[in-house]
């Protein structure tokens, strides 16, 4: 059974090490997103980033404990996103949550009764029309940018020899941008249509990497001329979304 509508895209821009009580924070998102009975939630971990203080993060092979870039994403109605984020918003003393529009297409089991679908709906229709801009918050949104830029593991920056990736974050840390995620992907495939797939015994793999860069839409603008200039084969998106930011002067561990 096919279901369509239009929901809100929740993402909670954290790090691995920030937590709330005794255990980590994105972990307790998802527990108070299952209780809230929300339809799922998602972990994806980064292996590169920039904090919002401008530090970099890097995952480093053998260490025990370490802060990598986390994001917590949750796709639900406007109301049911509004609850999670009243029980959140009190315990997040750092990190950036964006909202934006996501027009869903969910596939269930044919056992449950089949509800009428209404038409597609427009999903390049105007920001201010949002199912997002329901959502009441403790923060007074800011309108921003979530850039993605899909590249491939293997792509270097010819200046420096650097994977394009680190050379792109440590660009956007001079701007200076908020923060930057970046994410490997186990398989996908790029403009030639090879496929990149991790192998466990490969040493060395080009396997998709996409950067997500989130803030005010005059600064992405100022960032793009960099992204031209080291980005030759890739691609990039631009997506409008609302922009709630938290930050303490002292990091919580």
């Amino acid at each position: 059974m096919k279901r369509e509508g239009e929901q809100v895209l929740c993402r909670f821009y954290l790090t691995s090490l920030v937590r709330h009580r005794d255990e980590p924070l994105y972990q307790w998102i998802v527990e108070e997103a299952r209780r809230e009975g929300m339809g799922g939630a998602t972990v994806l971990k980064g292996f590169w980033g920039l904090r919002q203080d401008g530090h970099i993060l890097h995952e480093r092979t053998w260490a025990l404990s370490q802060e990598v870039p986390t994001i917590v994403e949750v796709v639900d109605e406007a109301a049911r996103i509004e609850r999670l984020l009243a029980v959140v918003e009190p315990a997040l003393v750092e990190g950036v949550v964006t909202l934006e529009r996501a027009h869903v297409v969910m596939y269930r089991g044919s056992s449950e009764p089949r509800s009428a679908a209404g038409p597609l709906a427009d999903i390049l229709a105007s920001q201010h029309q949002s199912v997002a801009r329901e959502v009441k918050t403790m923060v007074l949104p800011d309108e921003g940018v979530l850039l993605r830029i899909f590249i491939g593991e293997a792509d270097t920056d010819p200046a420096t020899g650097r994977p394009l990736y680190e050379a792109i974050v440590l660009r956007a840390r001079e701007v200076p941008l908020a923060g930057a995620t970046v994410l490997k992907g186990p398989l996908g495939f790029g403009r030639n249509s090879h496929i990149h797939a991790a192998k466990l015994l490969e040493l060395s793999t080009d396997l998709p990497i996409v950067i997500e860069i989130v803030d005010a839409e005059e600064k992405v603008k100022q960032f793009l001329p960099v992204v031209d200039e080291l980005v030759t084969e890739g691609l990039v998106t631009l997506e409008a979304v609302r922009v709630l930011k938290y930050a303490s002067s002292a990091k919580t561990r």
